[in-house]
């Protein structure tokens, strides 16, 4: 029965209506923006080759008129126009044109997701497995052991949930240390870094570190929001000291940690300073926020830069949106402070007055990374218990567009998927 099901839904796949195209558009007309990146992905899982159509009408996909892709437009409330082959062949020679500042990408797999998360963890707790619940993307969840055994080999695409990889426990000491949830916290990471041989767990999260380093040297795709940005970054670039005060792993730091400090093993950051304070909710001084708090919320936003879509392929596709202006919005890491950024990182949206950059992008080896402040694109300022955002009332939201810009990114690399 099953294999009858799956030749069924195969023919209607493969029908294509009166050599027609449907186009997704992705401007200010499309009435939902994020369930329009899990159709695309719904046709990729199922062997359809579409084009995404970088800065046309805020970055469209173009598909075959096929039963099933239009009954699942129809289904989950997506916009999308029926245009003639003819029709779509103009729109394609147009955007040739050198003149235009557009480009086709073709996509072709869809990529295999991993979520980094500690077991336990609801949807909700982290944007993007939030969006990708909403936008109905599937992925898997991975954690420490399953990293450090090299599991990270069967993915293409990785995010970090909002992780402390210094091994400080997300520096909530000063104000959680008492509560259940925190001491549960910190008794099951001592429990996991003991069963994997670690004496204390900044040493294993800087193996986990290490190893998710070593996945994007590879041809892995990175990415990255909020806390996991940063103590990403800072526990690389302490891999030959130890900046963990007693209360976290049980002896002191390295009184010369700052001659230690070796900014080249790190991604995206350089020549910050250390928070030693460990009652103080800040691992360093990348972070933005306190920038924020000059501006009121209506005036905190974070413009987006428009590159040249021929030539600079890459930041084009992670910036397709139908607005360059987006409301900003807190994390334990907002932002990062401009001047703390490495030179050769591909900056795609800043505060320019707060001189903090929100977005930014980078290569290595073989694969590439993406770092995102802040926690929820739709929540201002996230603190810890507040409800959770519930994207039905967002279906537009050009915050969590990056995102999925992000989980799409993969299937326009036109290389051998990693075994």
């Amino acid at each position: 029965m099953r294999y009858i099901f799956t030749l069924i839904f195969a023919f209607f796949l493969s029908v294509q209506l009166n050599a027609a195209q449907i186009i997704v558009p992705m401007d200010k007309s499309q009435t939902n923006h994020l369930k329009a990146y899990g159709i695309a992905y719904y046709a990729l899982e199922n062997g359809v080759t579409l084009e995404w159509l970088l800065n046309h009408r805020g970055g469209s996909f173009l598909m075959p008129h096929l039963v099933a892709l239009e009954n699942e437009l129809v289904i989950r409330g997506v916009s999308y126009e029926i245009i003639a082959d003819g029709q779509a062949n103009n729109i394609k020679r147009n955007i040739a044109s050198p003149e235009v500042n557009e480009e086709v990408v073709q996509l072709e797999v869809a990529p295999k997701i991993a979520v980094y998360t500690p077991g336990g963890k609801q949807p909700w707790d982290d944007a993007v497995t939030l969006v990708m619940e909403y936008a109905e993307i599937p992925y898997d969840k991975v954690y420490d052991s399953t990293v450090i055994a090299g599991g990270l080999k069967d993915y293409d695409w990785l995010h970090l949930h909002h992780e402390d990889f210094t091994g400080q426990y997300g520096k909530f000491y000063a104000a959680y240390r008492n509560a259940p949830w925190y001491r549960e916290q910190v008794a099951k990471l001592e429990a996991s870094a003991k069963s994997m041989g670690f004496s204390k767990v900044s040493d294993m999260k800087l193996a986990v570190a290490t190893a998710i380093k070593n996945y994007v040297f590879v041809g892995g795709f990175l990415f990255t929001m909020c806390s996991g940005t940063d103590s990403f970054d800072i526990a690389l670039a302490a891999h030959q000291t130890d900046i963990v005060e007693h209360m976290f792993d049980g002896d002191g730091m390295d009184p010369n940690y700052r001659s230690k400090l070796d900014f080249d093993n790190g991604l995206a950051f350089e020549n910050y300073e250390i928070i030693e304070n460990p009652l103080e909710y800040e691992y360093s001084t990348i972070d933005g926020t306190n920038r924020h708090r000059r501006v009121s919320e209506k005036d905190d936003i974070f413009t987006l830069f428009e590159f040249s879509a021929k030539w600079d392929v890459v930041p084009t596709m992670l910036t397709q949106n139908h607005t360059q202006i987006i409301k900003n919005f807190y994390g334990q890491t907002t932002d990062f402070v401009k001047e703390y950024v490495k030179p050769s990182v591909t900056i795609m949206g800043e505060s320019k007055a707060l001189e903090t950059v929100k977005y930014i992008h980078g290569e290595l080896g073989n694969g590439t990374w993406t770092f995102y402040g802040g926690h929820d694109p739709e929540d201002y300022q996230h603190r810890v218990g507040d409800p959770h955002t519930d994207l039905s009332l967002h279906p537009n939201s050009p915050g969590y567009r990056l995102i999925l810009n992000n989980v799409l990114f993969p299937a326009a690399k036109k290389k051998k998927r990693k075994t």
